[in-house]
């Protein structure tokens, strides 16, 4: 098989400000070892996340002129509009700044106390909009997607007997949604296969619960569908994005990742009575319906980006490159959940550094060093991110200990990703050396973002 080369060619760069490591060891102490906090300028390759963080196409740039800034009824809603119909099939398409004010106008009308949401595997500001409007999000991740170490084609699924249970248990009428995420990115960026959609899909029809579909990565995994799955081999990848909407009743959606654009999102509904509530709480809290948020170009960006997203040579070339990294490190014993998922690397933190325990962050202690060895930014998921401490004050820590290098799209090239396999190595070959770390200052809620820390 031959090289799976970018499909696409270099216009503008970008470029790098190089740091020297007793420079990134001031700046990490000063960012109080979080590197949410450090400088965009500070950073040499930076994995934090895929949101947001894409290169826009020479046909989005073009776009973002064409766009059109009337307040009411501007043209590039309704081609917007249309390309969200077109893979979706939903009727009622709500524009918003990003795919947390979608489930943030979900919940505040779905949730408040008594009210359960099940999900695969529910990420940070989804929980966050879930229990800020007063009820619980739970999450329901079949068994193999809790074991890193071992393999299986779609670890993202949901667990369906543990969701008949979770009913059975907590009542129907408790549950106002069931969402899945695809693909999981709490659980490694594994993907849900098609035929777990459609299970998910009848026990919630016999139970007249919805199902919306967190649909941020939608055709990376549908390529996985494509893939992995008897009878989609030969299925376009816009088909196969069709049929998996098709099955849900709804769908979040932050257009920062597979839309390929720096901002946006959307909420797309069928139930013309949910769709009118939530319109009328976007427009107190996002703006008119037919921007929500955004301005007109980015309607137009969103909106070619959902063309090019299902193009399958740049999905060959996503899904490989993501792969590439993790062979690499792999390969030199790095830990890391397998296989490789769709839009990052997790590093198993726990089999990285089996003598820090949880309560001493292993994750965070990874991200700092990656930083201060490379000037690589990540991002911590495990205890920091889902750690907590129940009633009694006791520590409870998170289902997993990770560290997620996300890849952005179209941004850097193989001699990157290179560079990031080396530096990851180089930590891993000393890491009996590293420490834990403890907090000095946590937000109540999504502590992640800008809690301080100091090393044990």
């Amino acid at each position: 098989m031959k090289t799976i080369i970018e499909p696409f060619k270099i216009k503008s760069v970008e470029p790098i400000r190089f740091t020297t490591k007793e420079e990134r060891v001031k700046i990490l102490e000063d960012a109080g070892y979080n590197p949410f906090m450090i400088h965009a300028d500070d950073v040499l390759i930076d994995l934090l996340t895929d949101s947001g963080t894409s290169a826009m196409s020479s046909d989005q740039w073009a776009g973002i002129m064409r766009g059109d800034e009337s307040y009411a009824g501007a043209k590039s809603f309704y081609r917007f509009e249309a390309a969200v119909k077109k893979i979706t099939s939903d009727e009622f398409i709500i524009p918003t700044h990003q795919g947390r004010a979608s489930e943030k106008i979900l919940f505040s009308i779905l949730g408040g106390p008594g009210k359960y949401f099940a999900s695969n595997t529910f990420f940070d500001t989804t929980r966050a909009n879930i229990e800020f409007a007063g009820a619980e999000a739970v999450d329901l991740l079949c068994e193999v997607g809790k074991h890193p170490e071992q393999r299986a084609p779609f670890k993202g699924n949901m667990d369906i007997d543990a969701l008949k249970a979770f009913i059975q248990k907590i009542g129907r009428e408790n549950i106002p949604l069931v969402v899945l995420t695809v693909t999981n990115n709490s659980g490694g960026g594994q993907p849900v296969s098609m035929q777990n959609i459609r299970e998910v899909k009848e026990v919630c029809k016999q139970n007249n619960i919805p199902l919306f579909l967190d649909a941020c990565r939608f055709a990376e995994n549908a390529y996985f569908i494509k893939k992995r799955e008897n009878g989609y081999a030969d299925k376009p990848i816009l088909e196969i994005c069709q049929e998996m909407f098709s099955y849900a009743d709804g769908s979040t959606m932050s257009a920062k990742k597979d839309a390929l654009v720096n901002i946006g999102g959307w909420l797309s509904l069928n139930d013309a009575d949910l769709a009118l509530k939530c319109r009328n709480l976007l427009i107190v809290t996002e703006g008119f319906p037919t921007y929500g948020g955004l301005a007109g170009r980015d309607l137009e960006a969103i909106a070619q980006g959902l063309e090019e997203i299902v193009d399958e040579h740049y999905l060959q070339y996503r899904i490989r490159s993501t792969e590439y990294l993790g062979e690499k490190i792999l390969a030199a014993g790095v830990p890391i959940i397998e296989p490789p998922g769709g839009h990052a690397i997790y590093i198993d933190a726990k089999r990285f550094l089996p003598h820090v325990p949880a309560e001493q962050y292993p994750g965070q202690s990874i991200v700092c060093e990656l930083y201060v060895e490379g000037g690589i930014r990540t991002v911590e998921i495990g205890s920091v991110m889902f750690g907590k401490n129940d009633k009694n004050g006791k520590f409870i820590p998170a289902m997993m200990e990770l560290v997620r290098l996300a890849i952005p799209r179209r941004v850097y090239t193989q001699s990157h990703i290179d560079y990031v396999a080396e530096v990851v190595i180089d930590v891993f070959k000393r890491r009996e050396k590293l420490k834990g770390y403890h907090i000095t200052y946590e937000a109540p809620m999504l502590r992640h973002f800008t809690a301080k820390f100091k090393p044990v």
